[in-house]
């Protein structure tokens, strides 16, 4: 299962209604590349395509598809704001390593593919 707080779910749903657009959901997922290994996505979509595994949280559609789901099984998605603005935050119990921007992680599993830091 994917989670999302109560503060991201808020976000999310700020943000699909400014899309105009009852159809679209939030596709979460990870690929190859970033520092350690595998980068997260998160997009708007609104196709579910075969395999994909549909959760709702807090009032949001969250859809990951098989391959992605198998490195962010049990993540928690959250959102916070700061003086400096305000940011989604994953915390992915299947990563073992992760960049320093938090952007990036690999697996006890499976390293993806680390791409050259852009310090």
């Amino acid at each position: 299962m994917i989670t999302m707080s109560e503060q991201a779910a808020l976000k999310v749903k700020e943000m699909l209604a400014a899309e105009n657009n009852p159809n679209l959901f939030l596709r979460v997922g990870v690929r190859p590349g970033g520092c350690s290994g595998f980068t997260y996505g998160m997009g708007w979509d609104q196709e579910i395509k075969e395999g994909d595994q549909t959760f709702e949280q807090n009032g949001v559609k969250i859809v990951v598809d098989k391959d992605s789901y198998l490195y962010i099984k049990g993540t928690e998605i959250d959102y916070k704001e700061s003086m400096m603005g305000g940011g989604f935050s994953i915390h992915n119990p299947n990563a073992v390593a992760s960049c320093g921007c938090g952007s990036s992680f690999k697996t006890a599993l499976a390293e993806g593919k680390a791409e050259k830091c852009d310090d």
